[in-house]
């Protein structure tokens, strides 16, 4: 007994004598109150962002796709060549989709999203704490932690609707499980985080490629824009087309920046060089300054893009460098019908889609030839290609269609209609498109802007975003001509019935049984 209160005895000494060593702070990683200590803690919270989060749905494995693609498998116009293996693919395309089939790939998206929003939750909080860093920098890096939460919140709204809101970081056990916010709350946080950051962070007016591939206020504007025009729409149909024209409007007119649509090179007087077309200037090069307003960056020696991979179908693999290549993104005839074969030059071969596998002459069926990486897959076998989200034409666009909503079909909405159409229409007179399109009502004339969209930013993953909002799903009555029908009740090419249900992604099945606040409405399946 004497011993055992000896050893007893001599160990609580050592507890007391370890009691300042005890209380250090681990080397490993880093609390909040340590971490945002100086200037650099900062810049590396909101570098972070770059990569979670919102900027994460465009990356993606070979045989998976991306996130995005989800509503072009959704409409039934895309395909994946490894839908069989990946079943979100198959699922998605066939319309039974639901949160446990598909729930393990919609549960990682929910995660990297939420993810996305608590880094920038904990960057919001703690930047205007930090030490030495002077108010222009703070002042610029919430603004980009502001855009980063807004965008991620952006995809969640569209995707799962109304969605739990949070705009504290976790820092305990308290408030874990939270209740699902309504899809009008949700709009006010991103409308509120992307207005303050545009008009208090001052960001410079200028493009990402020139801004060392940061947030600008060009890009705060465009997102802002767009969020306007998808409010505007279904399903909260808010009438904000007014403020989506005037951002984009702002835009156009030089307030953020310098942006323009890349021209084609020319032969000759009127005649394109069709290797050096717009669309193959900008496939070729890493990002445009002109052109591309919000970018997600990849570089050969970080993180490498996939999307060169999917621009041939896997009976090409042994044909080039990559091991794997996939057509995860290849549209249907129904899709392609949807473009002038003669009159729209993004039809044409080796434009937007390609056909032809030039060393050996082989063809295939059409596959995207904007992300064709020369380098990437005959060489390297790594892409530093960066990915246009946001890009000019968008703007152009998103302008033409809330002017003419908002204040009727006057020049300007004509014009920067034109602007995007008339560069597709390489062989047609600017002067004779606006012609055409001034006869126009409102309804008709937003329809050729609709179509446009469709056919213009098919690979920045509008297709469905534009069915859910619009509530219109674009049919070809002949190969150029588009009609619009309703979108519930349509059936796809593949024979599918759309649904209402099927406006909103189902609640990953993990995360609700994870969190029993969100109810059991699971957005109609």
């Amino acid at each position: 007994m004497r011993i055992k209160y000896i050893v007893f005895l001599i160990g609580m000494i050592l507890l007391g004598s370890c009691s300042d060593f005890l209380e250090e702070k681990p080397l490993s990683e880093l609390d909040s109150d340590q971490f945002f200590s100086e200037p650099d803690h900062a810049y590396s919270a909101v570098n972070s962002l770059y990569r979670t989060g919102s900027p994460s749905m465009t990356d993606g494995g070979v045989y998976s796709g991306t996130p995005l693609m989800l509503g072009g498998y959704m409409s039934g116009y895309f395909t994946n060549e490894y839908a069989g293996q990946e079943l979100h693919v198959s699922n998605t395309q066939e319309l039974t989709l639901n949160g446990d089939n598909i729930g393990g790939y919609l549960q990682d998206r929910w995660r990297d999203l939420y993810l996305g929003i608590s880094r920038a939750n904990n960057a919001i909080k703690y930047i205007p704490e930090t030490p030495e860093l002077g108010d222009a920098a703070k002042n610029q890096l919430l603004a980009e932690a502001k855009f980063f939460r807004a965008f991620s919140y952006y995809y969640l709204v569209r995707w799962f609707g109304p969605v739990p809101l949070t705009t504290e970081p976790y820092e305990s056990l308290e408030n874990l499980y939270l209740e699902r916010s309504s899809v009008a709350d949700v709009y006010a946080l991103i409308e509120s985080d992307l207005t303050e950051a545009l008009e208090q962070g001052g960001l410079p007016t200028t493009n990402m490629v020139d801004n060392g591939k940061r947030v600008t206020a060009g890009a705060v504007a465009t997102l802002l824009a767009d969020v306007y025009l998808t409010m505007s729409g279904n399903p909260l149909n808010a009438d904000r087309y007014a403020d989506a024209a005037t951002l984009a409007q702002e835009i156009i007119n030089g307030t953020y920046g310098t942006y323009g649509l890349v021209q084609h090179d020319e032969l000759s007087p009127g005649v394109v060089d069709l290797e050096n077309s717009a669309y193959n200037k900008i496939r070729k090069a890493d990002a445009s300054a002109v052109e591309h307003i919000y970018i997600k960056e990849y570089d050969p020696e970080i993180g490498t893009s996939v999307y060169p991979r999917y621009s041939y179908p896997v009976a090409l693999a042994s044909e080039v460098l990559y091991d794997i290549t996939n057509g995860g993104y290849l549209p249907s005839e129904g899709f392609l019908d949807l473009y002038d074969p003669a009159l729209d030059l993004r039809a044409q071969e080796r434009q937007y889609f390609h056909t032809i596998f030039e060393p050996t002459g082989q063809t295939f069926a059409p596959a995207p030839f904007v992300w064709h990486d020369d380098t990437a897959i005959f060489e390297t076998a790594n892409s530093g290609k960066d990915f246009a989200v946001y890009g000019y034409a968008d703007v152009l666009l998103i302008a033409a269609e809330a002017i003419a909503r908002s204040s009727g079909v006057n020049a300007d909405a004509v014009n920067y209609l034109a602007q995007v159409r008339s560069r597709a229409y390489w062989e047609t007179d600017l002067v004779d498109i606006e012609t055409s399109l001034s006869a126009l009502g409102t309804e008709a004339f937003v329809e050729e802007v609709w179509k446009e969209r469709h056919r213009e930013l098919v690979f920045e993953f509008r297709t469905w975003f534009d069915i859910v909002r619009t509530g219109q799903f674009p049919v070809a009555d002949a190969p150029g001509s588009i009609s619009f029908v309703t979108a519930v009740g349509h059936t796809t090419e593949r024979g599918k019935s759309i649904e209402q249900k099927h406006m909103l992604l189902p609640l990953p099945g993990p995360e609700l049984q994870r969190n029993p606040s969100l109810g059991t409405d699971n957005n109609g399946y």
